[in-house]
């Protein structure tokens, strides 16, 4: 059986989609390209964070297109551990692309087939 997450009051995202942010903690940065309102991953993904570190669930998760130094790849961070960092301009995710027209000095912008 597995255990329903409690949904909050009210979950207000800091970040948008296209946002630029970096991480609190750890050396990376990205772009935001999904919001979960609350924790949405695996029980295990969750456990093995380090417990002193570990956020809070019941808040918003976000998806990024991540990079630092050595590498690329996808990052799923809450909301309590990200930063705004626009100051440090576009970041270069191969997967950008994909889903963003292109930066525009301050955020992405979504292209227009994946607006609703």
């Amino acid at each position: 059986m597995t255990s329903q997450i409690p949904l909050p009051e009210q979950a207000e995202a800091a970040f948008s989609i296209g946002d630029v942010v970096r991480h609190r903690i750890f050396d990376f940065r990205g772009v935001v390209f999904d919001i979960d309102p609350v924790f949405a991953n695996s029980d295990e993904w969750y456990e093995s964070i380090p417990e002193p570190i570990r956020p809070i669930k019941n808040q918003p998760f976000y998806h990024l297109f991540a990079e630092n130094a050595e590498s690329s790849y996808i990052a799923y961070v809450s909301q309590q551990n990200l930063l705004p960092d626009r100051e440090q301009g576009p970041v270069s995710h191969p997967g950008i692309g994909a889903v963003f027209e292109g930066w525009d000095g301050n955020q992405y912008k979504l292209k227009r087939l994946m607006r609703q």
